[in-house]
């Protein structure tokens, strides 16, 4: 790419760069396309293996960089480690039941929400592990919930069927999203912060205003129960899956239907976008995953090799590589371009059913 010409395109439709930024912006794009063009050939090793919860894990999370992580787990506690130590900094204790739901607010690390199947949601202090607020209102267990980017509301989804807002700073109830018929099981904001989607086992996908709770849009089409659902970075489009062995893809802002995208022969597990939102990356009980590109709505590559049921997929951070987890005990690294598998991560002696990169995408952490 030209970057002047892309840099002057950007700044037509963009009042905020005025001539004395120009000059930074080119700079910008230039180290931008200078990293991605980095030929990468980082093989990635077993660097810890950590056991100290006393029932299986549910789920495990990084924060930004990278230098910390999370684990819920049956055990009814949530921990957090130092990565490159292997360290276990402190067990955040207080829930009454299963911690299945976990997140750091990210970017920025200093808050752990916690969603639990006693019903509440706990905001806890990284740094101290004071627990800030507990989210009290959800009538079943909490089985997912996610922070805005602007992290200063946390979303939770529960069995109850509906989802809830909740204020950061006030520890407050800020809406309760109503009209699924049956559990939430994903859930997930944009980028702007202004809108979220969750994912039932209605088979529907509900788009709702943050600041009003009211329901924009539903997506219908899917002919069975939701397993994962995600805007792209642009906030302009919708990506769902499904177990009817399908994923679809939806233009955000109207809620209309835009391309089915088939090819799996069992239910899709998981789906993901890029950061660009160019690609499209799916995980199956089928044992494979598939990457299609998002303009052409095109499969671009089929990644086979696992020998059971693939249930999470990501792309790194750049978009070139993308890690899936299986219930086959392995995790495996793949081209995102041509499918080719470039490494598998064994050491697991049960499936993998969580896996997640740092920022910088030289880490992976696998759980099970």
């Amino acid at each position: 790419t030209d970057v002047t010409a892309l840099v002057e395109e950007i700044r037509k439709g963009e009042p905020l760069i005025t001539a004395a930024c120009v000059e930074h912006v080119i700079l910008l794009v230039r180290r931008l396309q200078q990293k991605l063009g980095e030929k990468e050939n980082h093989k990635f090793s077993l660097f810890k293996v950590l056991r100290t919860h006393i029932l299986p894990l549910t789920n495990v999370a990084f924060n930004k960089s990278g230098s910390r992580f999370i684990t819920g787990s049956y055990d009814r506690t949530c921990k957090l480690w130092d990565t490159a130590s292997g360290e276990e900094l402190r067990t955040l204790e207080g829930h009454k039941n299963v911690v299945y739901a976990i997140a750091f607010n990210n970017p920025y690390g200093d808050k752990i929400a916690t969603g639990s199947f006693d019903k509440t949601c706990k905001l806890w202090s990284t740094e101290t592990g004071k627990c800030y607020h507990t989210f009290r209102g959800h009538s079943a267990e909490i089985v997912c919930l996610s922070f805005n980017l602007q992290s200063t509301v946390v979303a939770t989804g529960s069995m109850d069927t509906t989802a809830k807002l909740w204020d950061i700073e006030k520890g407050e109830e800020v809406a309760t999203l109503r009209g699924h018929s049956a559990e939430i099981i994903a859930l997930s904001f944009n980028t702007t912060g202004d809108k979220i989607i969750t994912g039932s086992f209605d088979h529907t996908v509900a788009v709702w205003d943050v600041g009003t709770g009211r329901r924009l849009h539903t997506l219908i089409g899917h002919r069975a129960e939701i397993s994962s659902a995600q805007f792209n970075w642009d906030c302009s489009l919708i990506v769902t899956g499904s177990m009817d062995k399908t994923c679809m893809l939806w233009n955000a802002v109207t809620g209309t239907h835009l391309a089915t995208l088939a090819g799996h022969r069992d239910e899709i597990l998981d789906v993901c976008f890029d950061c660009t939102g160019q690609r499209i990356a799916t995980a199956s009980a089928d044992g494979s995953a598939r990457v299609y590109d998002a303009q052409t709505k095109r499969c671009i590559a089929k990644l086979e090799g696992h020998g059971s049921e693939i249930s999470k997929v990501c792309f790194n951070p750049k978009g070139n590589f993308i890690l899936t987890a299986s219930s086959d005990k392995t995790a495996r690294l793949w081209d995102a371009a041509t499918g080719h598998c470039l490494q598998i991560l064994e050491g697991h002696t049960d499936e993998i059913f969580s896996c997640a990169f740092n920022y910088k995408g030289d880490r992976i952490i696998t759980g099970n």
